[in-house]
């Protein structure tokens, strides 16, 4: 066989002198094959290197064995515990997880949507509730289960399962004033709906206590890293030396606060608190360790890869629960004083 041609499931039938059927039973219906003969098969399978073609079984069978997830972002690490949560419901069942990052951009979502509904995935799961209208019009039309997760909606598309983002901000801010702050700063960078929603629950709750904001709020229009947070608050100090307590909204922009503190000699937390968002597991292990709002991101991708493979290989239908608030918990370390007074518990799911 020409090497540089790639290998069909007719030269393994050939090669191995069986039948192209007995070569697609053995690989999509091994237990049909006695032990010999399905050694037989695969060991030519290895010596040709031969990939089967996915698109003409799913235009057989309708079943592509794929699962489209679409997210913001593969450097953050709130997605990569989201993502091996996904993969350990769905791998194990013998579906792949076709990923796509899409830069927190919605028109770049919108093509994702496009370009993966295009492989006929069994199931698509999306991180966050603010798709385009065109992209929410391709994902109901598709005909498979949608999962939207990382944020809560009154219209989900389909299935959705998240926290409550702009309460999870306004209770940062109540947690920080239980602790006697009263010059509370929010840190945030150009980031999703969700970073927004965390700055408009912070400003609901300085609001509702009767606190000021002007000079405490510093916003970068660049996606957020470590070294932000350091620039962020400077900017703040700049504003008003008399900041006590910092709520950034995720743990990069915390721990740039932290680095910044140390830099000017503030101690932590005598001098400022910082409390971050997500909980990543560097939280643990600064010094001093950060507080944080955690969110319960496992058991997002979790729920959502379950709820899928029940739709597409159980019963076929819904969970009776078809929307999910998992809640959040401020959990509180070394750069905050008390332990934590504001809590929502996650629902339980169905």
């Amino acid at each position: 066989m020409n090497s540089k041609r790639r290998a069909t499931l007719s030269d393994v039938a050939r090669e191995a002198g069986v039948s192209p059927v007995t070569v697609s039973r053995a690989i999509r219906h091994p237990e049909m094959l006695s032990a010999q003969l399905r050694e037989r098969v695969e060991t030519t399978i290895r010596a040709l290197n031969y990939i089967p073609n996915h698109l003409a079984s799913a235009l057989a069978s309708t079943r592509t064995q794929i699962v489209g997830v679409i997210v913001p972002s593969l450097t953050n690490g709130v997605f990569d515990d989201y993502l091996g949560a996904i993969q350990d419901v769905l791998n194990p069942a013998g579906i792949q997880v076709l990923v796509s990052n899409v830069r927190y951009s919605v028109e770049q979502e919108e093509r994702a949507v496009e370009t993966l509904l295009g492989y006929h995935p069994e199931a698509m799961i999306m991180a966050g509730v603010d798709q385009t209208e065109r992209s929410q019009q391709m994902l109901r039309g598709s005909g498979i289960p949608v999962v939207q997760t990382m944020d809560v909606t009154d219209r989900p598309i389909d299935l959705n399962i998240g926290l409550d983002h702009s309460a999870a901000g306004y209770a940062a801010v109540h947690y920080l004033h239980a602790q006697g702050h009263r010059k509370i700063a929010h840190l945030t960078a150009r980031g999703d709906p969700r970073a927004r929603r965390r700055h408009a629950g912070y400003q609901k709750a300085m609001d509702d206590l009767g606190l000021p904001t002007a000079g405490l709020v510093a916003l970068s229009p660049r996606t957020s890293d470590v070294a932000m947070g350091g620039t962020l608050f400077s900017d703040v100090l700049a504003e008003d030396p008399n900041v006590s307590a910092v709520f950034t909204c995720n743990d990069d922009l915390a721990l740039g606060t932290l680095f910044e503190c140390q830099r000017r000699g503030m101690r932590v937390p005598d001098d400022v608190a910082i409390v971050g968002f997500n909980d990543l597991e560097f939280c643990g292990a600064s010094v001093p360790t950060l507080s944080s709002v955690s969110t319960e991101r496992q058991k997002m991708g979790t729920w959502a890869a379950q709820s899928i493979l029940e739709i597409i290989r159980g019963s076929g239908k819904r969970p009776a629960q078809r929307s999910v608030d998992v809640g959040f918990s401020i959990i509180t370390r070394g750069s905050t004083r008390l332990p934590a007074a504001t809590t929502r518990d996650a629902k339980k799911f169905s």
